[in-house]
């Protein structure tokens, strides 16, 4: 009886077992086979996500970076303290051009006026002997070569300074060659005078109106050269 009784759990397991099987297949058809990491047998079971193929090279693209032409304005221009030192530099030019505005004044008396309230930096500007090249290198040293400055004022600084080196051409060539004392010679004199004063009182007040209302002029011969040397 013992021995039937154990065959009879021998047959009774081997059916349990059979019966089991398909399940387990079936169960294990139907559950995602897991990837383990860094084996080789990481290329079965679930597919793996295609990796994002690179974007091809678009070349380098010429971008036009000006630098910080500002610091503060929120709607892009520059800030007040930065528009009246961006416009003092262009009185310089000036100041040294007044000369040349000696048969023009004289001509246009009325026109004085507009230089009446600069009478007394005219006054002080004069006063000392190397004012000019005082000045010159100050803006040259304390303003164009100094970066806590924006570029705005710096390029500014740097159009004024320009614009004052050009005077020395006139003047080399009042050395080369004697005023004419009368005739068409001296209506020519007297022309030439007039007109670098009118574009030299031109380019300042258009300097100088442009910073108070923060766009950037561009004068004519020194403006590229200003950007240039600007960074």
């Amino acid at each position: 009886m013992a021995s039937l009784s154990a065959a009879c759990k021998v047959q009774s397991l081997q059916r349990s077992q059979i019966t089991a099987r398909p399940r387990m297949a079936a169960a294990a058809q139907r559950a995602p086979r897991s990837v383990p990491c860094g084996g080789a047998s990481g290329l079965r079971g679930t597919p793996l996500m295609p990796r994002l193929a690179a974007k091809p090279s678009e070349g380098r693209r010429q971008v036009a970076v000006h630098a910080s032409w500002n610091r503060g304005g929120g709607d892009g221009s520059p800030d007040i303290a930065d528009r009246v030192v961006a416009s003092l530099p262009y009185l310089v030019p000036l100041l040294d051009g007044l000369r040349y505005g000696k048969f023009f004044l004289v001509q246009y008396p009325a026109f004085g006026a507009v230089l009446l309230p600069l009478d007394p930096i005219i006054r002080l500007y004069y006063s000392f002997p190397l004012a000019s090249l005082i000045v010159f290198f100050g803006i040259y040293l304390g303003i164009i070569n100094n970066q806590n400055f924006s570029r705005y004022v710096r390029f500014n600084a740097m159009q004024a300074v320009l614009l004052d080196i050009i005077l020395i051409l006139p003047g080399l060539l009042e050395g080369v060659f004697r005023p004419p004392m009368g005739g068409p010679g001296l209506q020519v004199y007297i022309s030439g005078y007039n007109t670098i004063f009118l574009f030299l009182f031109a380019c300042v007040a258009y300097g100088v109106g442009s910073c108070l209302v923060g766009q950037t002029p561009r004068l004519p011969l020194v403006a590229d050269a200003a950007d240039a040397q600007v960074r």
